[in-house]
């Protein structure tokens, strides 16, 4: 683990147990912490590096429509030395007796140099294939992309939402703890005066020291979301402003919920671009039957290198050709690699299906969990208003001699339960609504933080479409490729993106 970001972590454990004391003026928004994941969050990096490495598997497979071209050179020396015995015999039977240099020692040497330039000229349909399999295999990174971009922002929204639950905890146990202690301190002051019992006083003792291990709790429970903040996001949370409404994305009925889905999101259409990717790979299977045509030129000049007299010792050759290569037999390999293609295919649109009632499945709890979230709210709030009532005519009472110690310590007690329950409601509801975007294809940051530069998945693969490699006549040979076959595999057909829903994160309204 890098030393900052140890010393981050450990900052965010220090900082919780006194986050009452001093916070920063600024309030840090939830499109400031998005933002920031957005541009800096490793995982999210990480799968960009990943689509790019991606994008090159599409070059490669347009590579078997691109000449290739190589140089080829050696250089030969030989040392002969022959016994005495054996000088002045015919060695080669030409009938002229052998001349050997002195000392019986004869020597040679010869070089070569070439080009060989190798042009494709039908593969029969084979790159078509791996072409449009690797198209497919892009544009499902695409959508992997787009799922490990929500997921990530969830679990920004999450942490932010934990935050604020928690910071919200942690001052309603220190102010649990404060109304203890002046109870306490009434209740000793009452007992010197002789209006209560030891019993009070032990009673009051007992719910503040139980405050105070939950307060200490809360702070242990604040700081391991800090942590988790600082994890996502790259920094330790401030002055958390409260969250921003996500009216504008959320559907009316959950009917609109699943068509959107449907067609959105991610996890299913990247599944449905794996199905196309291996059906791509049925025809490049296929085609393995079929002949494939090249052309070959070759230039090359060979001679004496010593000494070297290019005019006279070195000659040149040359030869164009032309090979067309048929598979006859091959042991039932190919029709094996038929058969497995297939069944891949078999399991990839199987596996759409499979991957379609997941997210119905998605849809249906997020949303059940939404609807829930909201009557809790509305619930809280009543049981809030009216236990904030209870105490209050409680601790009256108990001045008149009506209510008993207990019975103030268990209205308190009943109102900070209130509160608490209140608080993890409105973050519940929160993250089951991004949940449910998440799960529609909609939680996106061209719709939550529309001024943020966004990132371009395509950009990387539009450059390398002309990069380096590319020859003016790829073009025609692939479509005669891809057209004189009796398997052509088709081009992917990815779905168009839905338009950017405006109008972003909004300041929330500040609660009278």
């Amino acid at each position: 683990m890098p030393m900052n970001f140890r010393g981050r972590l450990m900052a965010a454990t220090v900082c919780a147990g006194v986050l009452g004391a001093a916070v920063p003026a600024g309030a840090e928004t939830l499109a400031d912490a998005i933002a920031l994941a957005y541009q800096n969050n490793p995982t999210l990096q990480a799968q960009r590096s990943s689509q790019r490495v991606l994008d090159e598997s599409y070059v490669q497979a347009r590579s078997g429509w691109r000449p290739t071209l190589g140089a080829q050179a050696t250089a030969n020396w030989a040392e002969t030395q022959t016994p005495k015995a054996g000088r002045g015999v015919d060695l080669n039977g030409d009938g002229v007796p052998d001349s050997f240099g002195s000392g019986g020692v004869r020597r040679s040497n010869r070089g070569t140099a070439g080009l060989s330039f190798n042009q494709p000229l039908w593969t029969g349909g084979r790159v078509a294939a791996a072409v449009n399999s690797a198209n497919a295999d892009v544009l499902q990174g695409r959508e992997n992309l787009r799922r490990v971009e929500a997921t990530v922002i969830v679990t920004v929204i999450q942490a932010y939402a934990d935050n604020r639950r928690d910071q919200e905890s942690l001052r309603i146990r220190q102010e649990n703890v404060n109304v203890l202690t002046r109870q306490l301190q009434e209740s000793q002051a009452r007992f010197d005066v002789g209006e209560l019992t030891r019993t009070d006083v032990a009673q009051s003792q007992a719910r503040l020291a139980q405050a105070k291990s939950l307060l200490q709790s809360a702070v242990a429970l604040l700081a391991i979301t800090r942590a988790g903040y600082a994890t996502v996001v790259g920094q330790n949370p401030g002055d958390l402003a409260p969250e921003p409404s996500l009216a504008y994305l959320l559907p009316t009925d959950p009917e609109e919920a699943y068509k959107v889905a449907e067609e959105q999101n991610p996890q299913l259409r990247g599944q449905q671009l794996a199905e196309q990717s291996s059906r791509a790979r049925i025809a490049g299977a296929r085609a393995e039957r079929m002949p494939s045509v090249s052309a070959n030129l070759s230039v090359q000049h060979n001679g004496l290198i010593d000494p070297f007299d290019p005019g006279s010792n070195f000659g040149r050759s040359m030869s164009a050709t032309v090979t067309a290569s048929v598979p006859l037999f091959t042991g039932g390999l190919t029709t094996s690699r038929i058969r497995q293609a297939v069944e891949r295919n078999n399991t990839d649109k199987i596996t759409v299906e499979t991957v379609r009632r997941n997210v119905v499945q998605g849809v249906t709890q997020f949303w059940s969990q939404l609807i829930a979230a909201r009557s809790n709210i509305s619930s809280s709030e009543e049981q809030v208003r009216a236990s904030r009532i209870a105490a209050e005519g409680t601790r009256e009472e108990q001045k008149v001699g009506l209510r008993t110690t207990i019975d103030v310590l268990n209205a308190e007690q009943e109102l900070r339960q209130a509160e608490l329950n209140q608080v993890s409601a409105r973050r519940d509801e929160y993250v089951a609504a991004a949940n449910v975007l998440a799960t529609m294809g909609r939680l996106e940051a061209r719709n939550l933080i529309p001024s943020v530069p966004q990132y371009d998945s395509a950009k990387n693969f539009r450059k390398l479409k002309m990069t380096w490699g590319w020859v003016p006549w790829e073009e025609p040979v692939g479509l005669l490729d891809e057209g004189l076959t009796p398997w052509p595999s088709k081009a992917p057909a990815a779905r168009p993106d839905a338009a950017p829903i405006g109008p972003g994160l909004q300041p929330a309204p500040v609660r009278p």
